[in-house]
């Protein structure tokens, strides 16, 4: 299953939950038993796919985070002196804007 996870498919997944929960909060007062019951499976069956489709994502993320990594470690690997002077330079950045506050 390889999806493009993006932050805005998954805000839009999150406030489609939120929508589907909102209305059951919103007409649970109005409604009759067996109209309740629709929109509780409803809302139950939203929460139950963006549980999924999040659990995917984090999945997806936790793996290329971990390709990530193990690209730059092994480019320090490859040029070590390359890898400190990054290091030493983000370090200064980092120095310089913790300096200022």
């Amino acid at each position: 299953m390889s999806k493009d996870y993006t932050s805005e498919h998954l805000r839009a997944e999150l406030k489609s939950l939120a929508d589907t929960l909102e209305d059951v909060l919103d007409t649970s007062t109005e409604k009759s038993k067996g109209e309740l019951d629709k929109l509780r499976n409803r809302a139950e069956q939203a929460l139950r796919e963006s549980r999924a489709r999040l659990s995917n994502a984090g999945d997806a993320i936790s793996h290329q985070t971990r390709e990530a990594a193990a690209k730059a470690d092994n480019y320090v690997r490859e040029n070590p002196w390359t890898g400190v002077g990054i290091g030493a330079a983000v370090g200064v950045v980092l120095g310089i804007l913790l300096a200022r506050r």
